[in-house]
């Protein structure tokens, strides 16, 4: 019996359910006769991409440096918010409620908040950014430490380990794949935070968020709208391309979950 060609079974199968996504869309505005500037086709979004490619190289290149700084200063504050509540159940209890709270402030509640503080600009727009990438990491990063084996906790009693042994070479390392899953979720929020915060908080020019306001106040431009999009896809496929070398640099020589071959 034939087995599946490693070097292929991992591309292939999105390859195929991406054509049938293309057909499926060619095929609805066929059957419904959907103009334009409701619903473009997938080769006029292609054409409309290179066709404004001087602008959205560059706005993309801004935007993802926003998102960039608000994702970097997430993924280090969340995880030094998550050790410090793992360190103390009391303090887990008083104030993991209310991070949650954070969370679930919706961020067009948090924009005129943050303009105030911040105003208009790239600092709301990190903040912004910052925001919706933070709680993944603060969730997955304290899950991790919190679930350390008990059997290892045990022997690091026995062998009566200090706190600081038993956090730097035992709760971290068994943390590091919640860790790096967390820092994979804010990798896909940052871009959207980002792009967000510039529509919604005063946009700075040559951004992705600059973009939309103009493209989306001209119905005629409906295909540059699915461009930014799909440069939005792109830049989040950047995110979480270089989260996902990372996590296979620091783990693929001991974690199961590198050393599968999926």
């Amino acid at each position: 019996m034939n087995t599946p060609n490693p070097k292929t079974s991992w591309w292939l199968p999105p390859l195929i359910a991406g054509a049938a996504l293309l057909a499926i869309w060619y095929a609805v505005i066929w059957f419904f006769q959907i103009p334009t500037y409701l619903l473009p086709k997938p080769h006029e979004v292609i054409t409309a991409l290179w066709r404004e490619r001087t602008a959205l190289i560059p706005a993309a290149l801004h935007t993802g440096g926003s998102a960039l700084v608000g994702f970097a200063t997430a993924v280090a504050s969340g995880a030094l918010i998550a050790l410090m509540l793992a360190s103390s159940k009391w303090l887990k209890a008083a104030l993991y409620p209310w991070v949650l709270v954070v969370q679930m402030v919706p961020v067009v509640v948090m924009v005129p908040i943050f303009v105030i503080w911040f105003h208009a600009g790239l600092r709301s727009i990190t903040a912004i950014a910052f925001m919706i990438s933070f709680f993944p990491v603060v969730a997955s990063t304290t899950m991790g430490l919190v679930s350390t084996d008990r059997g290892l906790l045990e022997l690091f009693t026995v062998l009566e380990a200090t706190k600081s042994q038993e956090i730097f070479k035992l709760r971290l390392p068994y943390a590091l794949p919640y860790f790096l899953s967390g820092v994979k979720i804010a990798a896909t929020l940052a871009p959207i935070g980002a792009i967000s915060g510039e529509f919604l908080a005063g946009t700075t020019p040559n951004s992705l968020g600059y973009l939309l306001l103009i493209y989306r106040s001209d119905p005629g431009k409906m295909p540059e709208v699915f461009a930014i999009a799909l440069v939005a896809c792109l830049l989040g496929f950047v995110f979480v391309g270089a989260v996902r070398w990372l996590s296979w640099v620091l783990l693929h020589q001991w974690h199961e979950s590198e050393q599968s071959g999926e």
